[in-house]
């Protein structure tokens, strides 16, 4: 069974629904399967550590998640218009895959959650994008073929799929987010297997 890496964090919920969803998409294609993976947090305070397995959800990404997967999604809430600083903090010390191409040809999309309909949704995929560029993937949108798309009055972007949790970080998806999110799966699990070797 080949897998793609669903690799998130997520602080209050949301952007754990979105990895969820895309992994039912992914779980669509004959032959593939999700691989859900977190990041722990990080902190200002130099003697802080994270348990070495989370309290609960899925386990924390190591690098042969990386080399094993065929396709990557990966999702962050925004900060201020960038990805949060776990999932920046794992990127950047990715030194070793990149230097060994571990991730080259491989396809990837990316999703984010914001509290706000303008809250630096479209930013934040972009900044996921660059690292994943530096490394070689084929990084993949969500086309407006996705009637979802048009539709959507909360979140949805060509950039993928995003979600606007509200000022009290709202975790439930609208149907749109939902459709979206399972469609964003769908298609990289779709294209990864392609480029893989397998049916799709």
């Amino acid at each position: 069974m080949k897998e793609i890496l669903v690799l998130y964090y997520s602080h209050r919920g949301s952007v754990r629904a979105l990895a969820e969803q895309i992994a039912l998409g992914i779980h669509q294609v004959p032959g593939v399967a999700a691989r859900v993976r977190t990041v722990p947090k990080v902190s200002s305070v130099c003697e802080a550590v994270e348990d070495d397995i989370p309290a609960s959800g899925p386990p924390y990404v190591e690098v042969r998640d990386l080399e094993e997967c065929i396709g990557l999604a990966i999702g962050s809430p925004t900060r201020f218009g960038n990805m949060a600083a776990p999932m920046k903090y794992f990127l950047d010390g990715l030194a070793g895959p990149w230097v060994n191409g571990t991730l080259a040809g491989k396809p990837a999309s990316v999703f984010t959650s914001t509290a706000s309909q303008h809250g630096g949704q479209e930013s934040t995929l972009l900044s996921m994008m660059m690292p994943l560029l530096h490394h070689g993937m084929l990084v993949m949108g969500l086309p407006y073929t996705e009637p979802a798309l048009n539709r959507t009055r909360t979140g949805g972007t060509p950039y993928g799929v995003s979600h606007v949790a509200g000022a009290d970080g709202n975790p439930g998806l609208s149907a749109e987010e939902i459709e979206l999110a399972i469609a964003q799966g769908r298609r990289l699990a779709q294209v990864a297997a392609t480029l893989a070797g397998g049916e799709a």
